[in-house]
């Protein structure tokens, strides 16, 4: 059992408070099976929302899964009270975003998709729904005329 921080890196500009959006967000990520090293070759998701029991009545984890490969029973659980948001002071240095719980599997890849949201530094300005994928993002913000943005977004994964 192991503990993986994901940690994020962007340049942001005029913006802060960047987070994941609800119980609902999707993290989407590859696993690797901890017993043979079989890497998923599909995007998998988790959410807050899903909640899986255990083998043998251990509890509950937010996906389990068997290996493809070598059927071992695998899973991972997000730890809800480690979420926290990119502010303008972390741009372009990385921080950890959320902790996951891996029991049998670790994260190696992360792609950010829909579901973030952020507000402007100077006029407090809504920005829901924010989409990463592309790994860049760009806006208006009205009430103090100047453009804001998230760009270069980047990631890595840290044993905890």
């Amino acid at each position: 059992m192991g503990k993986f921080g994901l940690q994020f890196k962007a340049t942001v500009e005029h913006v802060t408070n960047i987070r994941p959006v609800g119980d609902d967000f999707r993290w989407y990520l590859k696993l690797k099976c901890g017993n043979c090293g079989e890497i998923s070759d599909k995007w998998q998701y988790i959410t807050l929302m899903d909640s899986m029991p255990l083998k043998g009545g251990r509890g509950s984890a937010s996906m389990v899964q068997k290996c493809k490969l070598c059927s071992r029973e695998n899973s991972i659980d997000i730890l809800r009270d480690t979420i926290t948001s990119y502010n303008a002071d972390d741009s372009e240095k990385f921080k950890t975003m959320v902790q996951f719980e891996c029991r049998g599997l670790e994260p190696v890849d992360f792609q950010p998709q829909a579901g973030f949201s952020a507000e402007g530094v100077e006029s407090g300005t809504q920005f829901p729904d924010i989409n990463l994928q592309e790994r860049d993002w760009t806006d208006y913000d009205e009430k103090v005329s100047e453009s804001v943005g998230i760009y270069e977004v980047t990631h890595k994964f840290i044993k905890c």
